[in-house]
């Protein structure tokens, strides 16, 4: 049963073209994302160990998301691109945190759903990429990845679940599914996941 909501507003079609006409800056873009979606499952384990429900999901999201971002990087080796040298800052996903309410639980509560409004939007970008993209390794591979990150948006409701009424989660995740189509559509366009 699907948990998560679909976003609110559709990625642009500028956005695929930016991606497939410069396929190697996305590239390195995408393996960040990857590097930085593994850490951030795992900084929920290390900021609430007292929250065990939430513990072997985000460990297992976490591996996952460590191993796109191996398979992202041997598909750069394979093409000789080379991983960036830094991480640059996500202004999405620093936009999307300055939503977080600041009480305790509340917190808390957004860092989970936050999770899964970010995997929406990736699921929805990696799906137009599989749906756009010529070379057919590439379309399967996007095809994979848009499925897993559909998972975990569904696993980060799931886990908000265990600790929150129903009424509330959907209420917020709304109210931040609103805020994240305001801030998608006030970036620039790039050869970037976000």
């Amino acid at each position: 049963m699907k948990l998560s909501i679909d976003v609110k507003c559709a990625s642009p079609k500028d956005w695929i073209k930016a991606v497939l006409d410069d396929f190697p800056s996305f590239l390195q873009d995408h393996a960040d994302c990857e590097r930085k979606a593994s850490g951030m499952a795992m900084s929920l384990v290390a900021k609430y160990p007292n929250r065990s429900l939430i513990i072997p999901d985000l460990i297992d999201t976490a591996i996952e998301e460590l191993e796109h971002f191996n398979q992202v990087y041997l598909l750069m080796t394979n093409r000789g691109i080379p991983l960036p040298s830094n991480m640059e800052k996500d202004l999405y996903v620093q936009k999307l945190l300055k939503c977080m309410k600041s009480g305790i639980e509340e917190r808390f509560l957004d860092r989970l759903l936050l999770g899964s409004v970010i995997e929406c939007r990736g699921a929805e970008r990696f799906k137009m990429i599989a749906q756009n993209c010529k070379e057919i390794d590439l379309q399967l591979f996007y095809k994979q990845l848009w499925t897993s990150e559909a998972k975990h948006a569904h696993i980060f409701v799931k886990l908000a679940l265990h600790y929150f009424d129903k009424e509330l989660v959907y209420a917020r995740l709304n109210e931040l599914m609103d805020a994240e189509a305001e801030i998608l559509t006030s970036l620039p366009i790039q050869a970037k996941l976000h």
